[in-house]
């Protein structure tokens, strides 16, 4: 059977992880075709500024959660048995307060702050911590294992397990989804699929042009302490859109501090007052970072900013023909790209096998 040729457009972890399940498919030649790569630093490129890590966040029942849950076991793998991935197991425990109901950041976190949440039988060692263990203001408090990802090896991780499989990779540019099925992207031969991997520049590319795609804006401060777990709140008594979280990135990556969840806010550049702010909300739940020493013993690395692509209604993984052409989208995971990647993509995978085998009894 002749090979079927495939553009994934877009290089962040969705793309990559797509185009990674359908390289293991020998009838799929692939090219995957992208403004940005791993390397770069961009605010309209999401990917390199995650934590990364998988705290679930799906509603019970959800699509959301069934991507989540059928991501697990891949991050699980590559933490166990494939430490060239840059991604590692990390306690995590979540902490909850009671004043915090209804605002942005615990209705975001709102499965996440459950002592029954769904993930509790996917995830190891999930148990509720005793209250004496709770620092000033928390009323809850649960822990499990996690995973930790460092972006800056896991991405170009995934672009090597991609060309060993033959993908190959092109910058391009695109207006119009469309333009993306150019002979000339795919060695002169006919392209028969795109796969749209396009997060936040979903909202902007002709024929997708998805209006319900919104920035929700992140600003972190990586430093070089090691916090020795995983931590996150129900909130903060900075505002509704800040958020306190932490985590160790795999493989000397530094630390992560956080954050905020700023839905409609495209601002690139670092806030030197929410920096504070984080700074010193990571420094008050976990004391450890500095040896208690306070927040000017931060050894900070650099600050930054990523925009979260989120979509009103959760990601896009559908298919549609558009010019003749048949197109998979798999975009708008917001905060969830990385711990719910794999199974988006699975997904995507068999939105791709079922249009090129309806292309094929035509």
């Amino acid at each position: 059977m002749a090979q079927k040729n495939i553009v994934v457009i877009g290089a962040g972890v969705a793309g990559l992880t797509t185009a990674l399940l359908l390289s293991r498919n020998a009838r799929y030649k692939i090219v995957v075709a992208a403004k940005h790569m791993p390397g770069d630093y961009d605010i309209e490129y999401a990917s390199p500024w995650a934590g990364a890590n998988y705290m679930p966040v799906g509603a019970r029942g959800s699509k959301a959660a069934e991507y989540e849950k059928d991501t697990w076991a891949p991050l699980e793998d590559l933490a166990q048995n494939h430490p060239e991935a840059g991604v590692h197991f990390q306690e995590c425990q979540i902490h909850s307060r009671a004043k915090d109901a209804g605002s942005a950041t615990a209705d975001w976190f709102n499965e996440l702050l459950s002592p029954d949440a769904w993930f509790k039988d996917v995830v190891p060692n999930f148990h509720q911590l005793p209250a004496s263990s709770f620092g000033p203001g928390i009323n809850a408090a649960t822990s499990f294992t996690s995973v930790c990802i460092n972006t800056a090896i896991y991405l170009p991780w995934l672009v090597s397990e991609c060309l060993k499989n033959g993908v190959t990779f092109r910058r391009a540019v695109f207006q119009h989804i469309a333009d993306a099925a150019s002979p000339s992207l795919h060695h002169e031969r006919k392209v028969d699929l795109l796969v749209n991997c396009t997060g936040l520049n979903a909202s902007k590319l002709g024929g997708v042009e998805d209006k319900s795609v919104v920035p929700a804006r992140a600003q972190v401060v990586i430093v070089r302490n090691d916090a020795g777990k995983m931590l996150a709140t129900s909130g903060t008594d900075d505002g509704d859109d800040e958020a306190c979280y932490i985590m160790t990135r795999a493989a000397g990556g530094g630390t992560i501090l956080g954050g905020c969840y700023q839905k409609g806010n495209w601002e690139s550049q670092v806030d030197p007052n929410l920096a504070v702010r984080i700074m010193k909300r990571a420094v008050d739940i976990c004391p450890s970072l500095t040896g208690g020493k306070g927040v000017e013993h931060l050894d900070i690395i650099r600050h930054g900013v990523g925009l979260r692509p989120v979509r009103a209604g959760g990601t896009r993984v559908g298919k549609e023909r558009i010019h003749g052409v048949w197109v998979v989208h798999n975009y708008g995971a917001g905060g969830a790209g990385y711990q719910n990647s794999y199974g988006c993509a699975n997904a995507a995978v068999k939105l791709v096998d079922q249009a090129l085998d309806a292309s094929a009894k035509l």
